[in-house]
């Protein structure tokens, strides 16, 4: 599978809670330090990869659409 996403995760927000790892295990994993990182972007299907996204509790992961440069999750940044 190709990666259709550009997938970032906030290190600074990251509290390590696996909820990314347990809805798309192919995409995350976590580091030797305890926080999310991506792994493969085009490891699951870009709907598991939002959802991911959606059930972080500290909203530390982006989630832009690599075709039309559209953020898919989160729906509005922070200024």
């Amino acid at each position: 599978m190709s990666a259709e996403a550009t997938i970032a995760v906030n290190l600074a927000r990251c509290v390590g809670s696996t909820m990314c790892i347990q809805v798309a295990p192919s995409v995350f994993a976590l580091t030797d330090e305890g926080q999310s990182c991506v792994i493969d972007a085009g490891g699951d299907p870009m709907e598991r990869i939002v959802e991911a996204a959606e059930n972080c509790p500290m909203e530390a992961i982006r989630v832009e659409d690599l075709r039309t440069g559209t953020v898919l999750f989160p729906l509005t940044e922070e200024s």
